[in-house]
């Protein structure tokens, strides 16, 4: 559920990000957000008490936004955008030789610095964010075909269901894979391959049947939470916003622990924050105010 986390943050920044309008402005924001976090690593890496300076990282996850702004507004050619993928991907790869940052974008438990909770140095997103941008008008014209519009539109009305929902069958998949004395860790055993085709034949079944079964959950109203709403700007909107913040950061901070030690108190604030929230955006003047188009005509 981190990624709800770093959605809300985001969003939370669109005001600040809509004033990129040029590529100069974009160079500058993209690369004082690099070196706050560079500045922080060194820090909280070197100095011994000061790890949990690390979480001020969070900052990290403005970065995509930044180079969403740069796609909408066509600051970055696609040109730029490969030459400066290439060269992130070039000095990833020199963190990842010569300095302290690990292979794992995620949390194992063999990490002796975590790259996801507190984030690490943004140079991956930079990449990412770059190749898609270099790779956008190909794939536009690939998706101008029919029949893939027609995918990309069935995918798109249940994209979250799959996002959250695909890891429960996976991790079903593998449990009943190793009970069966057919795990799959080593790709250099035999039969490695033959067993990740099956493998994958069984996701690609068992993910349809959870998108058909679950994705109405994702387009039908929820009862007594969707539908909050506030009239308009002010305190109550004001104090919306910073509780889901704070849910928000919550909830990415708690994702080194997950559901046990301070990864609990994390969920625990993230839930109260939410509800608080949803109290607030109870906001009587709804009924009047989706009835005046009614009145109206």
């Amino acid at each position: 559920m981190w990624f709800f986390g770093t959605l809300v943050l985001v969003l939370a920044g669109v005001p600040l990000l809509a004033r990129i309008t040029t590529t100069g402005r974009l160079v500058v924001a993209v690369a004082a957000t690099y070196a706050f976090v560079a500045v922080i690593d060194a820090i909280r890496i070197n100095v011994d008490g000061w790890s949990a300076l690390g979480y001020l990282n969070m900052v990290v996850w403005v970065v995509p936004g930044m180079f969403g702004v740069a796609y909408r507004r066509r600051l970055l050619a696609g040109r730029a955008a490969l030459t400066l993928g290439a060269v992130m991907l070039a000095v990833n790869m020199a963190l990842l030789v010569l300095g302290p940052y690990e292979l794992s974008l995620v949390g194992i438990d063999t990490q002796q610095l975590k790259n996801m909770a507190p984030p690490s140095l943004a140079g991956h997103a930079i990449m990412m964010c770059a190749f898609a941008i270099a790779a956008a008008p190909a794939i536009a014209r690939w998706a101008e075909r029919p029949r893939v519009w027609w995918l990309a539109a069935i995918g798109n009305s249940g994209a979250m269901t799959l996002y959250l929902w695909h890891i429960p069958p996976l991790l079903a998949m593998h449990l009943v894979f190793d009970c069966l004395g057919h795990p799959r860790f080593d790709p250099g055993s035999p039969g490695f391959i033959a067993l990740s085709m099956v493998q994958l034949l069984i996701m690609g079944a068992s993910v349809a049947v959870v998108f058909v079964a679950l994705r109405p959950l994702e387009n039908n109203p929820l009862p007594l939470w969707d539908g909050g709403f506030i009239a308009r700007p002010g305190g109550r909107s004001m104090a919306v916003g910073v509780l889901l913040c704070v849910a928000g950061t919550a909830t990415l901070a708690s994702v080194g622990w997950g559901l046990k030690d301070q990864g609990l108190y994390g969920v625990a604030v993230m839930l109260t924050a939410l509800l608080a929230a949803r109290r607030l955006a109870s906001d009587p003047q709804r009924v009047c105010a989706a009835s005046l188009p009614a009145r109206m005509t």
